[in-house]
């Protein structure tokens, strides 16, 4: 199938190209970038036949509406903002095809989580830098012109992976980790400076409600709530900072990074947010309530093991769809009322017509 391309009508409030990272440079100062709730998206890549780290859009509270040259297959995975196919409802975490000359559009979020993921199938086509298709807007790296989208631009998918068209209709079944929270809890370990921090202040920070406050961004989530205070001050030499670590500054507000978070950082990190809930983290908005609970390493090890484990079953049910034995036809055959043949008699060759009287 040929690729197909798109044209941004409206941009959304904030919709980016991602992948899933630019991992392996954070050495020489690139942040890693790529999806915040990169669960949804290598399910919505599965979902319509890609590898799981194909780039697709990410959107933030309102969508974009698209308009389409061509067709395809596309998924819509993650946070619910109301996916519209020419006006017309369309499915969540369902494979379904759009043709030339229709329109992708979002009435707005449903309940709990801001960020959804478009996937197209092929992924789309822009420039790889430094391994990755991921948008770093500080530094205006990657994605399309390293920008959010605005009206007028024009994306193109990549190739399409074969038996494209027995993807159509695909829709995994798996525990809905989407569920509406009043308080999200994560899970977090001890962070690498836990020691700067008296004992009472990480029990005080596990046993708090926290809100995310309006200048949470893909960088990170500073938290409005009880303050953290320290031993002897926040100042560190700087170290790397992993995702999800909580970084609290002096001010005693922490800070959850995340996607676009700088590589390293001076301030002392009282706790890290378990890999497994990263991609509940980064579903999260400015109002959303979240609480911490600490955990051991091994159970952080045992719960990013059963996220794999999700993974896993939903790339067979994926491979298991396409290869489907194909629908056989229960309508009767319709024989020929006439035709004609060719017979060999002792090597001779006789044309024989006939005809059903």
């Amino acid at each position: 199938m040929a690729a197909m391309k798109m044209t941004v009508v409206k941009p959304g409030l904030f919709t980016t190209i991602q992948d899933l990272g630019r991992w392996g440079h954070q050495a020489i100062g690139m942040p890693v970038a790529g999806a915040m709730d990169w669960f949804a998206l290598r399910v919505g890549n599965m979902i319509v036949g890609n590898p799981e780290d194909a780039a697709g859009l990410e959107c933030t509270l309102s969508g974009p509406k698209l308009h389409f040259q061509g067709s395809g297959i596309l998924a819509v995975a993650g946070a619910d903002l109301q996916p519209r196919l020419n006006g017309e409802a369309a499915p969540m975490w369902r494979c379904f095809k759009v043709h030339d000359g229709d329109s992708l559009s979002f009435a707005g979020p449903v309940g709990k989580g801001c960020r959804s993921y478009i996937c197209f199938g092929g992924g789309l086509d822009v420039p790889v830098v430094m391994g990755s298709r991921s948008t770093y807007v500080r530094a205006a790296v990657g994605g399309l012109h390293g920008r959010p989208l605005k009206p007028g631009d024009v994306l193109e998918t990549g190739k399409e992976q074969p038996l494209v068209e027995r993807t159509v209709g695909f829709a995994p079944s798996f525990e809905d980790i989407y569920a509406v929270e009043d308080v999200r809890t994560l899970s977090v370990i001890e962070g690498p400076q836990i020691h700067m921090f008296p004992r009472e202040s990480f029990e005080r920070f596990c046993a708090q409600i926290y809100e995310i406050g309006p200048n949470a961004d893909r960088m990170g989530y500073r938290l409005e709530g009880p303050t953290i205070e320290h031993k002897a001050g926040a100042d560190i030499v700087s170290d790397a900072i992993p995702p999800g670590s909580v970084q609290v500054p002096g001010h005693g507000k922490p800070i959850i990074m995340l996607a676009d978070r700088q590589t390293t950082g001076g301030y002392a990190k009282i706790a890290t947010v378990i890999t497994a809930d990263v991609p509940a983290a980064g579903r999260m908005g400015p109002g959303d309530k979240v609480s911490f609970k600490a955990v051991g390493l091994q159970e952080a090890v045992v719960r990013l093991k059963e996220l794999a484990r999700r993974l896993r079953d939903i790339r067979i049910q994926a491979a298991d769809y396409r290869s489907r034995p194909r629908p056989v036809s229960s309508a009767p055959l319709k024989r020929p009322d006439k035709g004609s043949m060719i017979v060999t008699v002792e090597g001779e060759k006789h044309r024989v017509d006939w005809e059903t009287l």
